[in-house]
């Protein structure tokens, strides 16, 4: 896995300390999973906004289109 550095407000450090501490995980495997969900959120609101089709969105999640529909419905965008 590729290493990438990164400089944080002390305020995000603390957050991702505090989520590793109460999950019993790693403060890498935390970061990694926050970018994760970010990149998740971005994706689906950018389908919100009409930005990308629901094929682009599956794709950028790499999910199949079904399972795009279930995770919309979960989230409850239209």
């Amino acid at each position: 896995m590729p290493v990438m550095s990164i400089r944080l407000e002390e305020k995000d450090l603390e957050r991702i300390k505090s989520l590793a501490s109460s999950d019993n995980k790693d403060q890498s495997t935390v970061a990694r999973e926050l970018i994760s969900y970010a990149w998740n959120y971005l994706m689906v609101r950018r389908y919100a906004e009409g930005k990308l089709s629901l094929e682009g969105l599956a794709r950028e999640l790499g999910k199949t289109v079904s399972e795009t529909i279930d995770l919309l419905a979960e989230m409850g965008v239209p």
